[in-house]
């Protein structure tokens, strides 16, 4: 992880929002620059599943870019944008499971089948009989 932290970049902007005067004059917003193809400390399937489930915040470039602007200090704000970008990271680090394809039963077909059909039956004598 220490890796991750030196390839990170912030710039920092003016908040929208409440705040009188010190939004007006201070730039409290972070904004939190991460290039995912580059990044030397994460696995290439950590970073495929990393671009699926941020696929909104990832740019053209392929830079991850998270805005955070709840607090009214840089550094809180800062913090906070860091450990989205974490919870992201460790999101995407669960290996999802993998499906067990199994045969379905003879039986359970065939009584799936047969509910289809009084379902269509039901449906069937809802119509209006055309004389």
């Amino acid at each position: 992880m220490h890796t991750i932290f030196q390839e990170i970049g912030f710039e920092f902007k003016r908040a929208s929002g409440p705040g009188g005067q010190n939004v007006n004059k201070v730039s409290t917003a972070s904004v939190l620059k991460f290039d995912i193809n580059n990044s030397k400390g994460l696995s290439n399937a950590v970073k495929q599943r990393l671009r699926k489930i941020a696929a909104n915040r990832i740019n053209a470039d392929g830079v991850l870019i998270i805005t955070s602007q709840r607090h009214r200090t840089q550094g809180k704000n800062k913090t906070e944008a860091i450990s989205k970008l974490l919870a992201l990271i460790e999101l995407a680090s669960i290996e999802p499971k993998s499906r067990k394809f199994i045969k379905l039963p003879l039986y359970d077909k065939n009584r799936r089948i047969n509910a289809k059909k009084i379902t269509s039956e039901k449906k069937i004598n809802r119509k209006k009989i055309k004389y």
